[in-house]
């Protein structure tokens, strides 16, 4: 027993010793390129010196080098600085899928900051403002509307609160007197919509208004219905088919035009009495700021893993809050990145819902451990309080069963990129 005067020992019995935070170092990054999951999508770990790893995700259908390029400029950091790291590397992200390897390297370093410390990554963002995410599920569309209720209808019966569906010129180009469109419109996928000379007649736009009305008449109207994939058409047909589906109380009309052609949102958001919405494939806060200012759509609709991962589309979500405008995610991937989603969503107070595009994919849920089975029920995803996303590990058996046949790598070494290099600053 000590005296008075002595100092009493100092124990670590209370303390977290699975990491020091300061001491942590990133030793490497590798990559899984998987398919069906439900797309082609490149699985990222990042190791430390400390026996810690971090999982994120790059994009759906992009290209895993996006992230291996980032590997000599992550090595050696302490993964904890997330905003210090993201700073150094967002420069080679850009808008689409070249946003997928800063995004999901950005989420593994929340998966490790969040492990590092012991709190779930919301935590590191401020807080949750719900205990619950609310997904809407993506349904691929067929073209008899009755057939397609019946689709969505089975979707709701799972609990599903939201749905979204195409609607658009896929279903009116068998249609006689439905479309006008020069030789060789429907094989060009390349053609900015403003320039590929396509236009919906007034019998197209009846069709497409006559099979929202069926399908609206299968689900019912007690759950949001959205629409998306509206074709390459010029802002004229947008509007016309825009205010035909006014009467069925859509949740958002999506990408219609470009993201990039700011004064036409504007022009078509103050034409139409339905909510427009887009931003999946714009990078970083900054490539928002001029749809968000000029007050160009009602819904900001960012992909985390191509908007710059977890804490930039935070801000996003804040800035956007700030001009009046709710917040919905865009994704097509594993739990991995769904899960980075989730503590974003719980951690945003404009949030509306996130997208689930797997829900055919039988395996889903199974691909990472130590979370509900399934990990959406009644079309929500309980936010959980474990470390980091919050998911125990990955089911690498499984994994190993949806290797890429085209590039079948799963956490290969990765040193030839250790040397990779150039001189990065961008100011002299």
């Amino acid at each position: 027993m000590s005296g008075p005067s002595e100092t009493p020992a100092i124990t670590e019995e209370h303390v977290a010793t699975a990491s020091r935070p300061s001491d942590l170092r990133i030793t490497d990054l590798r990559v899984a390129n998987v398919t069906g999951v439900p797309f082609r999508s490149s699985i990222i770990r990042i190791d430390t010196n400390q026996g810690l790893t971090g999982y994120g995700e790059v994009r759906d259908q992009a290209s895993a080098t996006y992230a291996l390029i980032l590997k000599s400029r992550l090595v050696g950091e302490n993964p904890c600085n997330v905003d210090k790291i993201f700073r150094k590397i967002k420069q080679f992200g850009f808008h689409g899928r070249q946003g997928g390897g800063v995004s999901g390297v950005e989420m593994a370093l929340m998966d490790l900051a969040g492990k590092a410390y012991g709190v779930p990554a919301h935590a590191l963002i401020g807080g949750r403002f719900r205990d619950e995410i609310r997904c809407y599920a993506d349904t691929p569309s067929l073209p008899d509307p009755h057939a397609m209720g019946a689709r969505l209808l089975e979707r709701k019966q799972r609990g599903f609160t939201m749905l979204k569906m195409d609607v658009g010129i896929d279903l009116l180009w068998d249609v006689p007197g439905a479309l006008i469109a020069p030789p060789g419109a429907r094989e060009d996928l390349t053609t900015m919509h403003p320039f590929t000379g396509i236009q919906v007649t007034g019998k197209g736009v009846e069709h497409l208004a006559s099979y929202v009305d069926a399908v609206r008449s299968v689900v019912g109207y007690d759950v949001a219905l959205a629409a998306d994939h509206f074709g390459h058409i010029a802002l004229d047909s947008c509007i016309r088919i825009g205010r035909a589906l006014e009467p069925f109380t859509l949740a958002w009309i999506e990408d219609l035009i470009p993201w990039q052609l700011t004064d036409q949102w504007r022009q078509l958001t103050a034409s139409v009495a339905v909510p427009t919405c887009t931003g999946e494939d714009i990078y970083l806060l900054d490539g928002f700021r001029p749809l968000l200012d000029a007050g160009a759509i009602r819904v900001v609709h960012p992909d985390p893993a191509t908007a710059g991962g977890i804490a930039e589309t935070k801000r996003l979500g804040d800035y956007a809050q700030e001009r009046g405008v709710a917040m919905a995610l865009h994704l097509a991937a594993s739990p991995i990145a769904t899960m980075a989603c989730v503590h974003l969503a719980a951690a945003t107070e404009n949030f509306l819902a996130l997208e689930h595009h797997a829900a055919e994919v039988e395996f889903w849920s199974d691909l990472v451990t130590d979370l509900p089975r399934p990990l959406i029920q009644n079309g929500h995803i309980t936010v959980p309080d474990t470390p980091g996303l919050g998911f125990g590990d990955i089911d690498e058996e499984l994994l190993r069963r949806q290797l890429d046949p085209r590039d079948p790598v799963f956490f290969a070494e990765t040193t030839h990129w250790d040397g990779e290099s150039s001189h990065d600053r961008l100011w002299s």
